[in-house]
C-alpha cells in the first residue's frame, strides 16, 4: 500500500509544528499510523522535542532544508515507514524554504511513486506575519527579499492554512480569507487554529479527500530566495540550567524571551522566531517569540518547579550572527542570574547563516 506523505511548508513562526501535531492526533483517531518529520538548517530542534512529546514516532532531517536534502528525507521517511508501520508522513519543512513542488513533491511522484503518494503542498500562514510581509503579495518585484520568499510559499500552495485565527475576530478572519482567495484563486484557502482544534477536521479532509490540484511551475529567482535565508542569523545551542533552590522552567524562559524581543524592538531586528524548550523531571515546557517587541507564548502547559532542566534554544532572526551569539548569551546569562541559576554550555556552533540553496532535484510541471 502507498504511503501518504504529506508536506507542510510556511514561514517561521506560522505554527507548523502545532498544526501537524494536532492534524496527527485526528488521523490517528481514524486508524492511521503517522509519523512527523522535521527539518532545520541546524541540529538540536525545539520542533523536535515538541513534536516527540505529542507524536509516537518523529523524525528529523538537519543540515539543510528538505529539497537540498532530498536523500535525507527520503531515508527518514523509509526508515519511519519499514521500522514503524508508518502509513502517513507529515513532513514540516523549514520556515525559509519555497519551491518544494518541484524540488519535493514531483521527485516523490516521479522517482518513488510506487511507494508514496503525494496530493497536496499545504502552506501555513499567520495574520501577524502576512501583514508584515505582504509587501509582495500580489507578486511584484518590489519589497524585502524575506516578502518575496513568503510570497512565493504562497504562491505554490494547494492548501493554504491560515493559522491562529482564534487570536481574529470573525470579521478579521473572513477579510484575510478574501484576500488571499483573490490573491491565489487556484489555491484551497481555509482558516483554522492548532490550538484550539478549529479548522483541523477541514484540513485534514482536504489532504485525505483525494482531490486534485492544477499542476503549475514556480518561477523562482533563486539568488533572491538565497538573500532571503542568508537575510537571517540562525543560532540553535543546547544548556543546561541547574538551580539548588529550584525554579519555574516557563517563567524562567519567558524572561528570556521577553528581553530578547526588547533587544530586536530596540534595534529594528526581524524576528523570524525564538523558540525554548526546556526538558526536566516535571516534563516538557516551551515558549515561543514571534515578532520583535511581542510577548512570548506558551505553547505547553505550566509544570512544577524544578532543579534542573536540558534546554534548547532556537533562533532566527534578521542580524549579523555575531549579534545575535551576544543577544542570547546576555538574555540566558541575566535571566539565570535572578534566580541563582548555574548554566553549563554545550559548546554547541555559533550562529550562522544558510548557504546558497542548491536543490538534488528540480522537476518541471
Amino acid at each position: 500500500m502507498s504511503t501518504l506523505f504529506l508536506p507542510v511548508s510556511g514561514f517561521l513562526g506560522a505554527g507548523k509544528t502545532t498544526t501537524l501535531i494536532a492534524a496527527a492526533k485526528l488521523l490517528e483517531a481514524r486508524g492511521r499510523r503517522v509519523a512527523i518529520v522535521t527539518n532545520d538548517q541546524g541540529a538540536d530542534l525545539v520542533d523536535t522535542r515538541l513534536a516527540r512529546s505529542d507524536a509516537s514516532v518523529v523524525g528529523e532531517v538537519t543540515g539543510g532544508c528538505f529539497c537540498c536534502r532530498f536523500e535525507d528525507l527520503l531515508d527518514v521517511t523509509r526508515t519511519l515507514v519499514d521500522g514503524e508501520g508508518v502509513d502517513t508522513v507529515l513532513a514540516e519543512a523549514v520556515g525559509s524554504c519555497t519551491d518544494l513542488q518541484a524540488t519535493v513533491v514531483r521527485p516523490l511522484r516521479a522517482y518513488y511513486g510506487d511507494r508514496f503518494t503525494a496530493p497536496v503542498l499545504t502552506t501555513v500562514v499567520e495574520p501577524d506575519r502576512l501583514t508584515a510581509l505582504s509587501a509582495s503579495l500580489p507578486m511584484r518585484d518590489t519589497g524585502s527579499d524575506l516578502s518575496y520568499l513568503f510570497a512565493k510559499q504562497l504562491e505554490e500552495a494547494d492548501v493554504i492554512a491560515v493559522n491562529k485565527t482564534d487570536l481574529l475576530d470573525r470579521a478579521e478572519t473572513t477579510a484575510v480569507l478574501a484576500a488571499l482567495r483573490a490573491s491565489h484563486p487556484s489555491a484551497t484557502v481555509l482558516a483554522c487554529s492548532a490550538m484550539t482544534g478549529h479548522g483541523m477536521a477541514e484540513l485534514v479532509r482536504h489532504w485525505t479527500g483525494g482531490g486534485a490540484y492544477p499542476a503549475r511551475d514556480l518561477d523562482v529567482d533563486y539568488t533572491r530566495y538565497a538573500s532571503a535565508e542568508a537575510g537571517l542569523a540562525w543560532l540553535n545551542r543546547t544548556l543546561t540550567l541547574s538551580a539548588p533552590d529550584g525554579f519555574d522552567p516557563a517563567a524562567w524562559a519567558d524572561a528570556v524571551l521577553r528581553a530578547l524581543s526588547e533587544s530586536a524592538h530596540r534595534r529594528g531586528w526581524l524576528v523570524g522566531h525564538v523558540k525554548i524548550a526546556l526538558d526536566s523531571a516535571a516534563g516538557l515546557t516551551k515558549l515561543s517569540l514571534t515578532a520583535a517587541g511581542a510577548a512570548p507564548v506558551a505553547a505547553t502547559s505550566p509544570v512544577a518547579a524544578v532543579a534542573e532542566a536540558a534546554v534548547t534554544v532556537n533562533a532566527r532572526v534578521a542580524c549579523d550572527p555575531e549579534e545575535l551569539d551576544d543577544s542570547v548569551d546576555a538574555a540566558v546569562r541575566e535571566a539565570a542570574e535572578r534566580i541563582s541559576a548555574v548554566v553549563r554550555d554545550s559548546g554547541a556552533a555559533a550562529a550562522f547563516k544558510p548557504g546558497y540553496p542548491r536543490p538534488t532535484h528540480r522537476l518541471p510541471a
